[in-house]
């Protein structure tokens, strides 16, 4: 075909691929169906509801298990902060026995049941370094690299981005780190607050991580300070026994999401206080409107606001710059402390691989189409996970992507085969039969 001897002399002149051509590990393997980039929920989601329509697909994953975030970055004490059926995947709900709010060893049970269940079986230790479209075969060429930097390199007709809005640790550059002189580390190396004891620690960041790690460090009689740079809605993590959340989702199918803030607004005044007292003021907008809008999600306490009451968790201004065992404020404020926690979150690394621009955006690596339409890029192109809205959204997306998938599935499926056939060199002809005398 036409097509294949264009793609051959464009890959001569390609830098890129004239350098994997050189490398003798190097090899390439052709991939019948969607290829998934990220093994997390929202990975195992969409390859399930793909193997249900009966769409085999490739998941490739950086790390050696499945959830790697959940495994080896969260701590110890984490649970879910939602009920547990707001964050099932999509084809099987968590076991009756769960509780309402299960912990991270129960959640990644689950997810190792799920994969279980649908016969998932990541690619693991496979590192994307680049996935590009050609559109003179219509193909994605993903390349990765695994533990001993062998090179690997894909071909598909979709590819399905789900490294999610956490894949990379954000860490800031504060000036004098190198001065601190005691230890510095994020949450994704935190697992409780055994190593703090009896310490003086400063935690950066005031999301759901930073206030349950400063929750866990009073729990080990460590003395911690919270940054609480930016304004932030804290709401009680249930209102007369039922999930702030699930209540708020109920009210938004009845009342305009205004006027459900406000009553949020007024039950929190009441069930917490005005917290702006100890120095953790509040958005202009409400929390699920700013939750819309810019995806900050609010805070949903569990005991950190009544150690800061009595004075236990100290609330501090936004750090300016590090010194020698101490920290200085922006308000001029300096302070000793033995150790720092970063609780600055996470973010997409996407743009770091994805040699395309139009899907996602350059600023922040997540789709730039609003949800719910980020789901679906150009040249067979899909992300999930990137909503903003947790599993809930996830689930969604793989639902939509396995459907749009699916009605081009047997056109292109036989036109792939008809691809690879080409590619492949010719079997050598039949030899006559011995005759027997």
């Amino acid at each position: 075909m036409d097509f294949l001897k264009e793609l051959e002399g464009k890959r001569v002149h390609d830098p890129f691929a004239a350098n994997m051509a050189t490398k003798p590990t190097a090899k390439r393997i052709w991939v019948l169906g969607p290829i998934i980039v990220g093994a997390g929920p929202s990975g195992l989601a969409v390859a399930a509801c793909l193997k249900e329509k009966g769409i085999p697909s490739l998941i490739l994953e950086r790390a050696n298990c499945i959830a790697s975030l959940w495994q080896l970055k969260t701590y110890d004490r984490l649970r879910l902060h939602l009920p547990k059926k707001f964050c099932e995947l999509i084809l099987m709900p968590f076991p009756s026995d769960f509780p309402t709010y299960p912990t991270k060893q129960q959640f990644v049970g689950y997810l190792n049941a799920y994969a279980e269940n649908f016969d998932l079986k990541p690619a693991f230790n496979r590192t994307v370094v680049s996935a590009r479209y050609d559109s003179r075969c219509e193909h994605w060429f993903v390349n990765t690299l695994g533990l001993k930097n062998e090179e690997t390199e894909y071909v598909c007709q979709w590819l399905i981005v789900a490294t999610g809005e956490n894949a990379e640790e954000v860490v800031p550059q504060f000036e004098g780190v190198s001065e601190f002189g005691g230890p510095i580390v994020h949450t994704s190396s935190y697992k409780s607050g055994e190593l703090f004891r009896g310490k003086k620690v400063l935690v950066v960041g005031s999301g759901n991580s930073g206030m349950e790690v400063s929750l866990d460090l009073c729990n080990y009689n460590a003395r911690p300070s919270l940054v609480v740079k930016d304004s932030v809605h804290i709401l009680p993590q249930e209102i007369l026994g039922i999930s702030t959340f699930g209540l708020s989702m109920w009210l938004l199918k009845w009342l305009p999401m205004r006027f459900v803030d406000h009553l949020l607004l007024l039950v929190a005044r009441f069930m917490l206080g005005d917290t702006a007292r100890f120095g953790i003021y509040r958005p202009e907008r409400g929390p699920l409107e700013l939750k819309s809008m810019t995806g900050k999600t609010p805070v949903l306490d569990i005991g950190t606001l009544a150690k800061i009451k009595t004075g236990h968790i100290k609330v501090c201004k936004a750090v300016k710059q590090l010194k020698h065992q101490a920290v200085e404020f922006i308000d001029g404020r300096v302070e000793n402390f033995d150790a720092i926690i970063y609780a600055t979150g996470y973010r997409s690394n996407v743009m770091s691989w994805l040699k395309e621009t139009s899907m996602f955006s350059e600023k922040d690596g997540l789709p730039r189409k609003p949800f719910p339409n980020g789901w679906k890029g150009e040249c067979g192109l899909y992300s999930v996970g990137f909503t903003q809205r947790g599993l809930l959204g996830a689930s969604l997306d793989a639902r939509r992507i396995a459907e749009d998938i699916e009605h081009s599935w047997k056109a292109e499926a036989t036109h792939f085969m008809a691809f690879t056939t080409c590619a492949l060199p010719p079997p050598p002809p039949p030899q006559p039969a011995a005759s027997i005398n």
